[in-house]
């Protein structure tokens, strides 16, 4: 089973801002493939489905997102899963706004969602794609920034990310990671 967690935070307020891009995916992906994230477990919202003959299973922690390893630790443990099968969606200020970068580990590089994730997983060694939101350029603090939604400018950059990413994810589900890494990362 392949497990594609989406990371943001829970609630109206924060819905399409910079810091949801991961939610963005999995509610993408969830539409393109028919699964009802309906199931709350785990300090998560999931849904599961057979997509091209493979199990997958969408997450969206409600942790919000500094705590996002407390959802997927016990998660990864209740199925019991392999590291190998899990791929995090996530904002990255240091890309362009619509860029993608994936890769199969890393440091947290100063974003709490995967500093929690690493902690709660006991390694850096996990899938990734990181979504391009860039930085804050008008002295506005960080916080603020990736809370904020994207400006109009930014939108067909931002739907361009999420449909690449959603393709990405689907690429994953029939290839091995560094492949799909090879192809979108050009």
């Amino acid at each position: 089973m392949k497990v594609l967690v989406g990371l943001g935070n829970p609630g109206r307020q924060y819905e399409e801002t910079r810091h949801n891009i991961g939610f963005m995916v999995i509610d993408e992906l969830a539409d393109r493939w028919n699964i009802s994230l309906s199931q709350s477990k785990f300090k998560g919202l999931y849904g599961q489905g057979i997509v091209n003959g493979e199990k997958v299973l969408l997450v969206k922690p409600l942790t919000y997102m500094n705590l996002s390893g407390e959802c997927i630790r016990p998660l990864l443990d209740f199925y019991k899963l392999d590291i190998e099968d899990l791929i995090v969606i996530y904002d990255d200020l240091d890309l362009p706004v619509g860029k993608l970068r994936l890769r199969q580990k890393g440091s947290a590089g100063g974003h709490n969602g995967i500093k929690s994730l690493i902690q709660h997983l006991q390694t850096q060694n996990f899938n990734r794609i990181r979504m391009g939101i860039d930085r804050p350029t008008n002295g506005q603090s960080i916080s603020d920034y990736v809370l904020n939604r994207f400006s109009v400018e930014e939108r067909p950059d931002i739907d361009q990310a999420v449909r690449k990413a959603t393709e990405a994810c689907e690429d994953a589900l029939s290839k091995e990671f560094l492949q799909v890494m090879n192809t979108y990362n050009q």
